[in-house]
């Protein structure tokens, strides 16, 4: 399956289209959720390594599962705006995930508003991520 695209296994769900590499705007705002739980140094070092990392891809429920997060609700104006923009056939931007193996789990340094948009219309959806 192409990373631009995700189709779904039902026919009634939209299909969820990709960039193929994250927006600029997406790590500055992965090292300002960094900073909260590491320091400058390793922030630095973090964003360095996700500039330089290849795109792959996972499916959403996997992220949520390695993540250990909540899934937040349409209700929620991020979300809404990120569903909107899938619902319009825009592309979305990639995640930037980081392996935090001394809790074992994901974190999801920017991105999470769009992944609780795409996983709410397609837990199956496949994800293009760039994860160190």
């Amino acid at each position: 399956m192409s990373p631009q695209s995700s189709r779904t296994a039902t026919s009634t769900s939209p299909a969820i289209r990709w960039l193929k590499k994250p927006e600029e705007h997406d790590y500055p705002a992965a090292a300002s959720y960094l900073s909260l739980i590491h320091d400058e140094r390793s922030v630095a070092k973090l964003v360095k390594r996700l500039r330089k990392a290849e795109v792959t891809s996972f499916m959403s429920k996997d992220v949520f599962r390695a993540s250990q997060l909540s899934l937040l609700g349409v209700s929620n104006s991020h979300v809404a705006k990120d569903t909107a923009k899938i619902l319009q056939g825009l592309e979305l931007s990639p995640l930037l995930l980081v392996r935090d193996e001394s809790l074992g789990k994901v974190i999801i340094a920017d991105g999470y508003h769009r992944l609780c948009a795409v996983y709410a219309l397609d837990e199956d959806a496949v994800i293009p991520c760039k994860i160190v």
